[in-house]
């Protein structure tokens, strides 16, 4: 089956106590697809970059498998985020610099348009709309966002909500959107907009997934060391659709098990800055990582 990945494509500047990558690749696009390439062998990416966009990071996405054809290189510089993390659990925004980022009107090719399952990444909710009116109808749909959008753009996310089945959100997020401070009512808010299912993470606590009959709680995996969590929330997405595209079925069980592999592409992301950690690893070392996870949630 196939996957059709939506969002940005970035050079990144990180420093934390571990150390300082500058100008690392990154973005909502770079890290979600990769993570879905372990999983799904048929991934798109469409997203903008500069003339400066090193070559080298596109060839390493084609190594995996990963379609660039509705990759747009535009005249100009590629987006940049300059960030920084006291703690390894908030990061702080020191610049961004949009550049050809700030134009971006994503053009569907038409065979991407055919794709059975579409990721909308972490972008204007806009032009995660205009992105789905140039689709054929996808068997699930599935968008991030941000709080930066609930406060900004809140009518035409709450618009999209109603357009998608899948919702990855943080918890301090779903407050916002719903101005409930129980979680568990602020799930059941945004599932009667016509969601089937909404991913909460809640960062090294895990996450919970919760459709209107079932629920799900996700354990993270115990990273003995984290580096760099830049990316983490995409790769969980990436691996969790990748996984669903894969196995072309969403009832529970496969649901589970996407939330577990969403999990196990984060744990390995963040053990090293930018992607020099996710572009590395195979699929045996993924499912080593399924069955450690598996035996400690185990109970009877």
């Amino acid at each position: 089956m196939s996957l059709l990945i939506i969002g940005s494509i970035a050079l990144d500047t990180v420093q934390n106590r571990f150390g300082k990558v500058k100008d690392a690749l990154g973005g909502s696009a770079v890290y979600a697809s990769l993570a879905a390439s372990y999983f799904c062998k048929n991934v798109s990416i469409v997203g903008v970059v500069g003339t400066d966009f090193p070559k080298e990071n596109i060839k390493l996405l084609k190594s995996k498998g990963i379609d660039t054809s509705g990759l747009e290189i535009a005249d100009g510089k590629t987006f940049r985020w300059k960030g920084k993390y006291e703690n390894l659990n908030e990061a702080i925004t020191l610049k961004t610099s949009l550049n050809v980022f700030a134009n971006f009107s994503p053009k569907i090719p038409d065979n991407f348009s055919l794709c059975e399952y579409l990721f909308l990444g972490n972008i204007d909710p806009e032009l995660q709309i205009s992105v789905l009116s140039q689709m054929k109808r996808p068997k699930i749909i599935a968008a991030d966002t941000m709080n930066f959008w609930i406060e900004g753009k809140n009518k035409s996310l709450k618009k999209l909500l109603k357009m998608i089945d899948i919702l990855f959100i943080n918890e301090e997020e779903i407050r916002m959107l719903t101005g409930e401070s129980y979680i568990f009512d602020a799930a059941e808010k945004v599932l009667q907009m016509g969601l089937k299912l909404i991913i909460i993470k809640q960062g090294e606590y895990g996450s919970i997934a919760i459709a209107k009959n079932n629920l799900f709680f996700a354990p993270i995996f115990p990273v003995q060391k984290v580096i760099d969590p830049t990316g983490a929330g995409d790769c969980f997405a990436g691996g969790f659709m990748g996984y669903i595209a894969s196995q072309n079925n969403i009832n529970y069980e496969t649901l589970k098990r996407a939330t577990i592999y969403g999990t196990i592409t984060s744990s390995f992301n963040i053990e090293g800055f930018s992607v020099e950690i996710i572009k590395n690893i195979n699929r045996v070392q993924i499912d080593n990582r399924y069955n450690i996870l598996k035996k400690y949630t185990q109970f009877s």
